[in-house]
């Protein structure tokens, strides 16, 4: 239970704390120590709390939570925290989930790398969605289960014991010494995960690293109705009829912006979008093909979270393997699939390419006609057969407007699913939630993607869908005012410093359709040795940067995210976007952003005054 003192805190917190505690998707990166992005927040916030300090201005110089809403945010830390403190427990014991099955997974990924068994008790019924039978056939996870009473005795087990309970109230019940982990599950806003004592801390990094991979925290909407409900404020809410209303408009406006008609998917995260894409195309593998090795071809360089991702699918499931897709600089991708897709034939093997185009961050476009070509090709195994068609997984995130699998469209003929990020233009960065489409080809496909994303409990929410539906239908003009303003500042930089190699879509490409709002610039060096060169501009990027977010701090944000309704986002994406690749894939480059809303005039000033001092 809570002293006076947590609840009384808790309430001033509540009542004072910023407002972009709620409607960003990214908070405070510019105070961001990425060694320390998951302590450093609640450790300055627990000092707050000692000092009685619950002031907006105090709470607003809190730093980063995390680095990314998906995995973490201010709230979801508070929340995180106030429970630890109820039970007297560390707060990184706790950790809370938007989704109600992944929390399980988690563990039972956790102890199936280790070897470990696995024990689940539950009270009451499972979630419907929970589908025991998938999760140990495609997930390849091992467990017992047994339903047992409210107060019942703990059974011992050698290996780990999940206890999971369905509970109207916010928090966390009395624990029991023999239980490894207590889930429990919280109707309509998601679930809580505490990993009891100091044997079973060794499970807190991979559980987060779940969260950041494969769904996502608690939503700060969620989060502060479970605040609330924790110290006797309120009830949680149940949606209302709104609900399956938003839901329909955000169909149809996918629909509509993709030019398909089979049915969308909307998911609480792109990573949350693409792992159902995953698992699905796993699935229909496994019965369609059964026993053949399962490819999913991936750029090394591409964003860190779906090169994480696959190779963490890779790692569970002994038939899947990742095969390197290179695709920028000297790269060509329809040249590398050629390659690659015809070795895999020889193997009799699945193919599962996922690619993004534009290409991330030299926003390269491949010869979409000799893609397709590629893509069509009919290939034999050794025995003469007809090799396994591809399937080409398109992240659409860059051009979310650009038209690829309607009828008629260049990847109608080959079976073809996209998906974007939701967190980026869809809904302007208010939200995190992603979708997908597919083509005609592919539209079977969608059960399973559909039946994987339910079974991880990874749909958008009702305020996701909310967002979006009042976010989407102003997406494709969004999209051309900031690339009007991206290829006006474009210009100015390649006026003012022409030495300055920059990565950006050509005007041939833009008459076609391509029209991002994102650059990558890779400024002029100087040395005697490679070293020395590459150590000034690295120098010189975080110069230009800095120089950017604390000459214009109301619009330029030192931010990894893309698509927002105003200002300017500025990262290296060796450092952030591509955090998880390997090193000699990282590109320590200038990745910049803008938005249909920012003062250009202004960016363009600071640009010259950078250049001046070089």
């Amino acid at each position: 239970m809570f002293s006076t003192q947590v609840k009384t805190y808790l309430e001033e917190v509540i009542h004072n704390m910023p407002s972009d505690w709620l409607t960003l998707t990214t908070h405070r990166l510019d105070i961001y120590n990425e060694e320390l992005a998951k302590t450093q927040f609640l450790d300055q916030f627990e000092g707050l709390y000692r000092e009685n300090n619950a002031s907006t201005q105090a709470l607003s110089a809190l730093p980063t939570a995390y680095d990314y809403i998906r995995l973490g945010h201010p709230l979801s830390c508070v929340l995180e925290w106030a429970i630890a403190k109820s039970i007297s427990q560390p707060s990184e014991n706790v950790i809370s989930f938007s989704s109600k099955t992944t929390p399980i997974l988690a563990i039972l990924r956790k102890n199936l790398l280790e070897n470990r068994n696995t024990q689940i008790l539950h009270t009451g019924d499972l979630p419907d969605f929970f589908d025991t039978e998938l999760v140990r056939d495609i997930y390849g996870y091992t467990f017992e289960l047994q339903q047992v009473g409210q107060g019942s005795e703990i059974p011992t087990f050698e290996g780990s014991t999940i206890f999971i309970s369905q509970q109207e109230q916010f928090g966390v019940n009395e624990l029991s010494t023999g239980v490894d982990f207590f889930i429990n599950l919280h109707a309509n806003l998601g679930t809580v995960l505490l990993a009891n004592g100091e044997k079973n801390s060794a499970y807190i990094s991979e559980i987060q690293h779940v969260r950041r991979r494969e769904t996502i925290a608690m939503t700060p909407e969620n989060c502060l109705l479970a605040l609330k409900s924790l110290i006797g404020q309120e009830a949680p809410p149940t949606p209302g009829n709104a609900a399956e209303a938003n839901k329909a408009s955000v169909l149809a406006s996918i629909q509509a912006i993709t030019g398909t008609t089979t049915i969308p998917l909307a998911a609480s995260s792109g990573l949350s979008m693409q792992y159902a894409i995953m698992m699905g195309l796993v699935h229909d593998a496994a019965e369609n093909h059964p026993g053949k090795a399962i490819k999913f071809i991936v750029p090394p360089n591409c964003y860190g979270g779906t090169n994480d991702q696959s190779r963490r699918v890779a790692a569970c499931i002994d038939q899947v393997e990742v095969v390197d897709l290179p695709v920028d600089g000297d790269n060509d991708m329809v040249q590398s699939l050629e390659t690659i897709l015809t070795r895999l034939a020889g193997e009799d093997a699945v193919p599962y390419i996922i690619a993004e185009i534009p290409t991330n961050p030299r926003v390269e476009v491949p010869n979409l006609e000799q893609l397709k070509a590629v893509l069509s090709k009919e290939r034999k195994t050794p025995t003469g057969e007809k090799a396994i068609a591809s399937v080409f997984i398109l992240d659409q995130t860059f051009c979310p407007n650009y038209l690829f699998l309607g009828e008629g469209e260049i990847l109608s003929t080959v079976k073809a699913i996209s998906y974007a990020s939701g967190s980026k233009f869809p809904s302007g960065g208010k939200c995190t939630a992603g979708y997908c489409v597919a083509n005609n080809l592919a539209a079977a496909l969608m059960d399973k993607i559909a039946l994987h994303l339910q079974l991880c409990d990874n749909e958008a929410t009702s305020l996701q869908y909310e967002i979006l539906a009042k976010q989407l239908p102003s997406m494709n003009q969004r999209i051309k005012d900031a690339y009007v303003n991206t290829r006006d500042f474009v210009n100015y930089i390649q006026q003012t410093l022409p030495t300055a190699k920059i990565n950006f879509v050509s005007k041939e490409l833009a008459d076609q359709g391509f029209t991002p709002s994102v650059f990558s610039l890779d400024l002029p060096t100087k040395g005697n040795s490679p070293e020395e060169k590459e150590a000034y501009k690295r120098a010189l990027n975080l110069k230009l940067i800095n120089m950017m977010i604390t000459e214009i701090p109301d619009e330029s944000k030192y931010c990894v995210s893309y698509g927002q309704l105003k200002g300017c986002y500025w990262t290296i994406p060796a450092t952030s976007t591509q955090g998880t690749t390997k090193e000699g894939d990282k590109d320590y480059i200038i990745r910049a952003s803008l938005s249909p809303n920012m003062d250009l005039k202004r960016h363009k000033e600071v640009f010259q005054n950078f250049v001046d001092e070089i």
